[in-house]
């Protein structure tokens, strides 16, 4: 496959999935990281993830950032990756740190890497009109090596469990400025917000991996000395101590005027961090007669298709189900 740009690829694979622990606990009653979980039988989704990338760069230069403690899911998983690409971090220190260390691996190894960036939590549908949008953010960024340009979704409809993004104009083609952030807003906010021609924040992205790190600014430089060369008890130790810091809330936002953001037409993508966006999905997949016939079976995989089935049966489960509160 021919990549357009020098580009990386990074899949984040850290987290512990915990507002979807309802439905990912196994016969043995572990909670499996929805990650390492299929939707409908399939490909794991950091399996699909991992695919969406090798659509942006090569498979040498496709990196994941996993977790020491989920090591038990992921060896098998990740077995045909170079294990240079396979960044383990002792444990979880917030998003920021999980994109931090894995920038630092790969700038030591490309000064001057386009990086794209993407979680392992995803659902699309339309895979092509992503996989564009995702080599027309590394053309992007790969030609203005100081902006992050955020790929931003069309919206199917107001939506109070997903982020927005206020572009400063609606340009379809090209990517706008950013003009502010709004996190899971009122549902008079979320309408407003579609009027205004916001979008969904996908959590996507694209830049240089220079600009990427310069979002890390002088309170990260000790933090950033530390982890560069720093593999097995050198690395545990500077995770030690390390507080947990939200990549969106704390450095993102703040330094709206480094990023731009790429509108990405409507494609069925969502995010499943919550039960709630995992029944929404699967009902949408029931109503588009999308089954799971068009995917390998996979049945080493946890299915949350089968697990959500299998619990919303349970009479105790849905009489739950139906008084929680599902944007938790």
């Amino acid at each position: 496959m021919k990549h357009s740009v020098n580009a990386w690829a990074l899949v984040l694979a850290g987290g512990e999935g915990i507002r979807l622990q309802r439905i990912t606990r196994n016969i043995h009653g572990i909670a499996v990281p929805k990650q390492f979980c299929s939707l409908q039988g399939g490909p794991s989704l950091l399996q699909e993830a991992l695919q969406r990338a090798s659509t942006v760069a090569p498979m040498q230069r496709v990196c994941t950032v996993v977790a020491e403690q989920h090591r038990q899911w992921w060896t098998a998983m990740l077995a045909y990756l170079p294990q240079a690409n396979i960044i383990v971090q002792p444990q979880n220190r917030g998003t920021a740190h999980g994109i931090l260390l894995p920038l630092i691996r790969i700038g030591d190894r490309d000064p001057n890497a386009t990086v794209v960036i993407l979680p392992a939590d995803h659902y699309v549908r339309d895979e092509d009109i992503m996989t564009a949008c995702l080599r027309r953010a590394a053309e992007l960024a790969n030609a203005d090596r100081d902006s992050i340009h955020l790929l931003g979704i069309e919206p199917d409809e107001p939506d109070t469990e997903l982020g927005y993004i206020l572009p400063a104009s609606r340009a379809r083609d090209d990517a706008a400025n950013v003009v502010r952030f709004f996190e899971k807003p009122t549902a008079d906010r979320a309408r407003a917000l579609v009027e205004q021609g916001a979008m969904w924040n996908s959590f996507i992205m694209a830049a240089s991996v220079q600009a990427l790190l310069g979002l890390f600014d002088a309170s990260f430089a000790t933090t950033k000395a530390a982890m560069r060369g720093s593999e097995g008890a050198a690395i545990d130790n500077v995770y030690r101590d390390l507080p947990s810091v939200d990549f969106s809330r704390d450095i993102l936002q703040g330094n709206e005027s480094l990023l731009k953001v790429l509108r990405v037409p409507h494609c069925g993508w969502t995010d499943l961090g919550t039960v709630k966006r995992v029944e929404l999905t699967l009902r949408h997949l029931q109503d588009e007669d999308i089954g799971p016939t068009r995917r390998p079976y996979f049945p080493t995989h946890l299915n949350l298709a089968d697990q959500y089935a299998r619990l919303n049966r349970n009479r105790d489960f849905t009489a739950r189900f139906s008084r929680v509160d599902l944007r938790a």
